[in-house]
């Protein structure tokens, strides 16, 4: 299972492990990934999705699941995040 945000695609970065006698070695920073059920008021149901602490901040900040699939672009979003962006265009358009 790949540690990146669903809906931010926040991931992996990497960077040194510093020593005091200034020896640097490689480390991995992980997002803070949590198992979340967010609930969309349009499409009245709830979606599970793998999100990092910052991205569930950032979700309830814009108003809750819809506002922010609306408003963020298709290229940071996983598949599944997509499709539950385009179930919530259909109804929309209806």
């Amino acid at each position: 299972m790949s540690r990146i945000c669903e809906l931010t695609g926040k991931g992996r970065q990497v960077g040194h492990n510093v020593s005091h006698a200034n020896n640097k070695t490689k480390r991995v920073f992980l997002p803070n990934l949590q198992n979340v059920t967010l609930l969309s008021e349009k499409l009245d149901r709830g979606f599970k999705f793998r999100v990092s602490t910052h991205g569930l901040r950032s979700v309830e900040h814009n108003g809750g699941l819809d506002n922010w699939l609306l408003k963020t672009s298709d290229d940071k979003l996983s598949a599944q995040a997509l499709k539950v962006k385009r179930e919530l265009k259909k109804v929309l358009a209806a």
